[in-house]
């Protein structure tokens, strides 16, 4: 009987774990458990594998687990949570014969090909062009951003730190609005408007310059006051989607994404209803003389609940992948 293969796909707040038959892509016994829970990766692994009940003769032998932070060397250390482990270690640990570690995002991205028509929501129609790199970007804990690309023999993908790019503002609000950031954290990155915690630090800062007092505490409750007909709670959820139009059509251009645009993240599935009302596409293909490039390009929001696992799937056995 062939061994199930682990995959995993570990963010700020969750990870995710499910098994997959080798050279296949569908993700069962899936489960998220909470990162704080855990001392490390190990100790996480250990409780899933405990949760589906494998026989010790049946426990994995290879496994792909993507994070959400930079990929590079031995030593792999969290971002937004925690965790911090060396890759040798866990593998050993885990008695592993294989273990690929990749960028949350970059597993975000090879999942992409394996979605269902009915896992996407059109934001903007357009034609994705052959033989083209894909965008996919997303605000959840933090703000991912990654790409594929189709190769001769398998996809290959393009991880980056994109998230952490320099904001730029586009009008006089959101000047103002940076410099309300400014004076609380120096520089500010797109990550630290386009994420959960960015969410409901958008908010305090209208409140702060419209001079209203705060009546929400956490993201939650700024979408359903906007939901609610609160008016600083909806210009903060219009703006949020106005300043992701801008940032995702930068990295459009930057990506040369004439495959397409991929939304994904544990947000925007969400905001689907606000997506139309907002001026995200606007903002997209605002963009001067490149305007009709951003124009032509398909964009879409990822409803499918974990795409990573997917992703994760592809790459243990995606040769592109180290």
């Amino acid at each position: 009987m062939t061994r199930p293969a682990l995959i995993g796909d570990i963010g700020g707040t969750n990870a995710r774990f499910a098994l997959v038959t080798p050279g296949e892509h569908a993700p069962r016994e899936s489960i998220a458990l909470p990162c704080a829970d855990y001392p490390g990766v190990v100790e996480a692994v250990r409780d899933y594998l405990a949760r589906v009940g494998l026989a010790a003769d049946d426990t994995p032998r290879q496994a792909c687990l993507a994070f959400a932070c930079p990929i590079d060397g031995d030593r792999v250390v969290m971002t937004n949570n925690h965790w911090s482990f060396s890759r040798r270690e866990a593998q050993t640990a885990l008695g592993l014969e294989r273990l690929k570690v990749i960028n949350d995002f970059t597993a975000q991205a090879l999942g992409v090909p394996h979605l269902a028509p009915e896992e996407l929501v059109e934001v903007q129609p357009g034609v994705a062009r052959e033989h083209a790199t894909c965008l996919v970007i997303g605000p959840g804990t933090g703000l991912g951003v990654a790409g594929i690309f189709p190769g001769r023999h398998a996809w290959i993908p393009l991880p980056t730190e994109g998230g952490h790019v320099t904001y730029a503002p586009t009008d006089e609000r959101e000047q103002n609005l940076l410099r309300h950031f400014r004076n609380r954290y120096g520089r500010v990155s797109v990550e630290r408007i386009l994420c959960g915690q960015g969410l409901l630090d958008l908010y305090l800062a209208h409140c702060s310059l419209k001079g209203a007092n705060p009546s929400c505490q956490t993201p939650p409750e700024v979408t359903a006051a906007a939901a609610g007909g609160d008016a600083i709670a909806r210009d903060t959820l219009l703006r949020f989607l106005k300043i992701l139009g801008d940032v995702c059509g930068d990295a459009a251009l930057t990506m040369g994404a004439r495959g397409g645009v991929y939304l994904c993240g544990g947000i925007l599935p969400r905001l689907l209803d606000w997506l139309p009302q907002s001026r995200f596409v606007e903002a997209f293909t605002a963009k001067g003389r490149m305007s009709d490039y951003n124009r032509a390009i398909p964009v879409r929001v990822v409803t499918a609940p974990w795409p990573g696992l997917l992703g994760a799937a592809e790459a243990l056995h995606n040769e592109e992948v180290e």
